[in-house]
């Protein structure tokens, strides 16, 4: 248990790891891509919503009063979309600049230059950075397909919320895990390994990441916050040293 409290408190420093000096502007520039990002879909999206309630009143007029039911079930739609969509796309579109951040934050904690990613161009590292999003977008779908089904079946189902936030708080660690380690150049596999000897602490981490996208206006922190607390855990615990 105390592992577990550990990877927990892990998570938690890298708030105040992101507004150290030299570190913020790896943070700023894909929060404001992943909220201009969200913004313009939600936007958009009303702007369509408006458009079709315009078009619906005319050919049925007798319909205006559910206009006020419209709207509430627009935001809670989108919310969702936000809420499940938006750790993928923000992965995604951040991934090269979390190898960055990464550094950066590991820069600042032990107070020494290091060299990472040494002979690739940006565009390599950009390309690089993707081909591990997808990888590990891969090794999740494979395992969470069949996870699904414990839904779908009787009794089983009463145990598959448990064992889903199990398996979500696991990947979550191993998503932001892979930035301050793959700057180590250690490989997906063996992340994975290092982590099953460290079980209560990978879901430590990852439980409280889980439960950070899930607060509103906060989850958008969750990315940059979850990066900086993991190369604080990778930097700091031996057991995590390959």
């Amino acid at each position: 248990m105390k592992q577990y409290t550990q990877g927990f408190k892990y998570l938690l420093s890298g708030f105040k790891l992101i507004l150290k000096p030299g570190v913020r502007l790896y943070v700023l520039m894909p929060l404001l891509i992943n909220s201009l990002l969200f913004a313009t879909a939600i936007i958009y999206g009303a702007s369509e919503l408006n458009s079709l309630i315009d078009k619906l009143l005319v050919q049925w007029a007798w319909l205006e009063w559910l206009t006020w039911l419209l709207w509430p079930i627009f935001v809670i739609i989108a919310l969702t979309i936000v809420f499940f969509c938006f750790s993928i796309l923000a992965n995604l579109i951040g991934a090269p600049f979390n190898g960055f951040l990464a550094e950066a934050v590991e820069r600042n904690i032990t107070g020494q230059n290091i060299e990472l990613n040494s002979g690739q161009t940006l565009i390599q590292i950009i390309i690089t950075s993707v081909k591990s999003e997808f990888q590990k977008l891969l090794y999740f779908a494979i395992r969470a397909l069949p996870l699904l089904v414990l839904f779908l079946i009787p009794m089983v189902n009463i145990a598959a919320p448990f064992v889903w936030f199990l398996f979500t708080a696991w990947m979550l660690t191993l998503e932001y895990g892979d930035y301050p380690m793959g700057n180590h150049e250690v490989l997906f596999k063996q992340q994975r390994e290092i982590f099953a000897s460290n079980r209560q602490l990978a879901f430590g981490f990852g439980s409280g990441v889980m439960l950070l996208t899930m607060i509103p206006v906060v989850n958008f922190l969750a990315m940059p916050v979850a990066v900086a607390g993991a190369t604080k855990m990778y930097n700091d615990h031996p057991g995590l040293k390959s």
